[in-house]
C-alpha cells in the first residue's frame, strides 16, 4: 500500500475513527484503525465490537492495499504534523511497518494484519429514512442530558427514538431519562418511518453520532432493524448495537392535570439558579422556589456555608406554592429553552413539574420536585 493524501483530510476522518477507539484494550487490534486504499479513495475503519464507524477520504493512491495501525498514534501524529503538510504512507507487509512521511518528519510505525480486524456486519435493516441533519441534531441536543449513566438501569442509558402520534399528527420522537428529569422532543415524521420498532440508542453511539453530525452534510440516512442501526453521513457511516431492553411507559409520568402556570425570562431564571446555589450542599444541591403571584423567590440554605435568596418576575396568578429541585437538573433544562421564557405547569409540591419552551411545541421536559 502506498499512497499520498491532504493532512488536514486526514486528521478530520481520524478524529472522527479514533474517538470510537477505547483507551484501553484487553484486545490489541480494537486499539487500531482499518486503513484500506483502492482506486482514489482512503477508507478508515475503528469499532469497539459495541459500534463501528467508517469514513471515505480522497487519496493519491499509488499502490492499493490495507492495514491496521494504533488509532490514537496515528491520530497524534496527524495532529502535530504543519498545517497544509502532503502525507505520505507506505505499508510493508513483510515487515509489518507503516511508515509515514510529511515534509521532513518520518515515522515508522507497528501494524497488525488485517485479517485480524474484526468486521462488525449491520445484517438485515428492514427500516430506513432519511432525516435532515438538523434535525437530527436537535432531537439529541434537547434530550441527551437526561440519559441515565446509572448501568444497573440499563435500558434507560441511551435515547428511545420511535413513531408516535402528537394530536393526531405522525412524529419522530426522542425520549431521555434518568428517573429525576424527563425529555421529550419530537419532529415529523419522515416518509419510510412509520412501521420502524421503538429503539435504544446508546449513550457513547449518540455522543459519536452528534460529532459526525458536525461534519456538513445536510442528510443523514437512518437505517435499522431490532437490533442495529446504521447513519449514512455523506462519506461517514456509524453503525451500532441497539440497547435489548424496554424502555419504561414514559407517558404514565407526564402530569395531565398541572394547572399552576408561571412564566419566567429564561436567561434571568437560569443565572438566579445559578447564583442562588452556589450556597446549596454539594450532595444535594437543593434550590427552593417560592411562587407568589408578585413573581419568584429563589432561596438556598446549607448549614456549612449559610444561606442565599433572589427575587424575580414572573407572571404567575394561582395560589402561592414552595416547590424544591435539585439546581443542576433544573439548570440542564433551563438551558435547553430557546425562547425567551420558559413556562413551568405545576400541580403542588410533590408532583412532577412540566417545563415547556413556548418557541418550540415539540419539546416538553418533566422535573421530579424534591423536598426542602
Amino acid at each position: 500500500m502506498k499512497l499520498t493524501i491532504e493532512r488536514a483530510v486526514l486528521l478530520t476522518a481520524l478524529s472522527h475513527v479514533q474517538s470510537v477507539v477505547e483507551r484501553r484494550n484487553t484486545i490489541p487490534i480494537l486499539s487500531n484503525v482499518l486503513l484500506e486504499a483502492d482506486g482514489e479513495h482512503l477508507a478508515l475503519t475503528a469499532t469497539d465490537l459495541d459500534i463501528a464507524v467508517v469514513e471515505k477520504l480522497p487519496a493519491k493512491v499509488a499502490k492499493p492495499g490495507a492495514t491496521t495501525v494504533a488509532a490514537h498514534t496515528l491520530y497524534d501524529i496527524v495532529r502535530k504534523l504543519p498545517d497544509g503538510a502532503e502525507v505520505e504512507l507506505t505499508f510493508t507487509p513483510a515487515e509489518q511497518r507503516l511508515d509515514l512521511r510529511a515534509g521532513r518528519s518520518s515515522f515508522k510505525l507497528s501494524c497488525l494484519p488485517k485479517e485480524d480486524f474484526p468486521v462488525m456486519a449491520a445484517g438485515e435493516l428492514p427500516h430506513n429514512f432519511t432525516l435532515a441533519a438538523d434535525q437530527l441534531r436537535r432531537l439529541i441536543d434537547k434530550t441527551r442530558f437526561a440519559i441515565s449513566t446509572e448501568e444497573t438501569r440499563y435500558y434507560l442509558n441511551g435515547i428511545y427514538l420511535h413513531a408516535a402520534s402528537s394530536a393526531g399528527v405522525p412524529m419522530l420522537r426522542a425520549v431521555a431519562t434518568d428517573g429525576h428529569r424527563l425529555a421529550r422532543v419530537e419532529a415529523p415524521l419522515p416518509a419510510g418511518a412509520a412501521g420502524m420498532p421503538g429503539v435504544i440508542v446508546p449513550r457513547k453511539t449518540v455522543s459519536e453520532l452528534r460529532k459526525l453530525l458536525e461534519g456538513g452534510s445536510s442528510e443523514v440516512k437512518v437505517e435499522l432493524s431490532d437490533t442495529k442501526i446504521r447513519f449514512t453521513c455523506g462519506e461517514l457511516i456509524l453503525v451500532s448495537k441497539l440497547i435489548d431492553g424496554a424502555f419504561p411507559e414514559y407517558e404514565r409520568v407526564i402530569p395531565r392535570d398541572n394547572d399552576k402556570v408561571m412564566e419566567v425570562d429564561s436567561k434571568a431564571f437560569a443565572a438566579a439558579v445559578d447564583r442562588v446555589a452556589t450556597i446549596s450542599t454539594e450532595k444535594s444541591r437543593a434550590v427552593k422556589l417560592a411562587l407568589k403571584p408578585d413573581g419568584i423567590e429563589l432561596s438556598a440554605t446549607s448549614p456549612d456555608h449559610g444561606s442565599a435568596s433572589e427575587q424575580l418576575t414572573a407572571v404567575y396568578s394561582a395560589a402561592p406554592i414552595e416547590v424544591g429541585y435539585n439546581s443542576r437538573y433544573l439548570l440542564d433544562i433551563a438551558s435547553q429553552i430557546e425562547g425567551e421564557n420558559a413556562r413551568f405547569l405545576l400541580a403542588d409540591a410533590l408532583a412532577p413539574t412540566i417545563v415547556r419552551d413556548p418557541s418550540d411545541d415539540g419539546a416538553l421536559y418533566v422535573l421530579m420536585p424534591m423536598r426542602v
